[in-house]
C-alpha cells in the first residue's frame, strides 16, 4: 500500500494542485473580492515561474521527500507513533494536525528572525493578493521548510497516507486562502471556524506590521485563536487595506529574478 502511494504520489499532488489552482482561478474571475490594477500576465508568469523553480531545488537538494520519509520510518520503526503502535485511525488524524501547527510555528519563526524573514517577505512582497500569491515562497525558503519537515516526519512516524494528505491539504489550502475571492460575510464567519478563508489570511499580508503579524494559520484556524495572534479584520477594511510590504513595491520587483535576489536587496 504505501509503495503504490510513493509511486502515485507526485500525480496525486500534481492533479490537485492544478484543479484546485483552476478552481480558485475560475471563482476569482466570476466573484473577485478586490479589483485587479497589475496585469495577471505579469503576476502569473513569475509568480508560477517560482513554482517551478522551487520543485526543482527539492528535487536536487533532496533525494527522498516528507512521503518517502514516512514510508521508511515505518518501515524501520522510527518515530514516536511507530514505537507505540499508535493505531492508524489516531495516528492519521493527529499526524495531520500536529503538522498544520508545526507549520504555523515555522510562519511565526519565519516573521521573528531577522534572517528568516529576508527569505520570507518575498512571499508579501507581492503587489496583489490571489491564487498565486499561495505559491509564491522563495526555493531557500522551501528547502529550510522541507528540511524542518523532514526532522519532524521523522521523529513523529506518522503514517505516509497522513503525510500526503497533510502535503495535498497544505498547498490546497494556501491556494484557498489567498484567493481573490468573495465569499458573503456570514458564510466567512462560520468557515474561519474549521479552516483559514481568505478574509482571514488577507489581513496577514497587509502592509501595517501589526496586521502582518498575525493570522499565520494556512489550513486550519485554532492556532491564531488559541496563542493571541488572530485578528478578525483589517483597520482600512478588505477593499482599502495596501497588500505588501514597505519596499519592493514597483512592477520590476515583480519579476522572477528581482524576487530570487530580494532576500540581499536592502531596497
Amino acid at each position: 500500500m504505501d509503495e503504490m502511494l510513493l509511486a502515485r504520489e507526485p500525480v496525486i499532488r500534481l492533479v490537485a494542485f492544478l484543479g484546485v489552482l483552476a478552481a480558485m482561478a475560475l471563482w476569482e474571475l466570476l466573484a473577485p473580492r478586490r479589483r485587479r490594477e497589475i496585469p495577471r500576465l505579469l503576476r502569473w508568469s513569475n509568480n508560477l515561474a517560482l513554482v517551478a523553480l522551487d520543485a526543482v531545488a527539492l528535487r536536487i537538494a533532496f533525494p527522498i521527500v516528507a512521503v518517502g520519509l514516512a514510508v521508511m520510518a515505518e518501515e524501520h520503526g522510527w518515530g514516536l507513533f511507530n514505537a507505540f503502535g499508535t493505531p492508524g485511525w489516531i495516528a492519521v488524524p493527529l499526524s495531520v494536525v500536529v503538522l498544520d501547527f508545526a507549520i504555523y510555528l515555522q510562519h511565526v519563526l519565519f516573521h521573528a528572525v531577522p534572517a528568516l524573514w529576508r527569505l520570507h517577505r518575498m512571499h508579501h512582497a507581492d503587489l496583489e493578493f490571489d491564487v498565486t500569491t499561495g505559491v509564491r515562497f522563495h526555493p531557500v525558503e522551501i528547502l529550510l521548510s522541507m528540511g524542518l519537515k523532514l526532522g519532524l516526519v521523522a521523529a513523529l512516524g506518522p503514517p505516509a497516507i497522513a503525510v500526503l494528505i497533510f502535503e495535498v491539504l497544505l498547498n490546497a489550502s494556501s491556494m484557498f486562502n489567498h484567493s481573490n475571492i468573495h465569499i458573503p460575510a456570514r458564510v466567512d464567519r462560520l468557515l474561519r471556524w474549521i479552516v483559514v478563508t481568505p478574509d482571514m489570511h488577507r489581513v496577514h499580508h497587509s502592509v501595517l506590521p501589526e496586521e502582518a503579524n498575525s493570522n499565520y494559520g494556512f489550513n486550519l484556524p485554532w492556532w491564531d485563536r488559541l496563542l493571541g495572534t488572530y485578528r478578525a479584520q483589517p483597520k482600512s477594511g478588505h477593499l482599502g487595506m495596501t497588500l505588501g510590504i514597505d519596499r519592493f513595491r514597483t512592477r520590476r520587483d515583480l519579476w522572477v529574478d528581482r524576487m530570487l535576489l530580494q532576500p540581499w536587496r536592502r531596497r
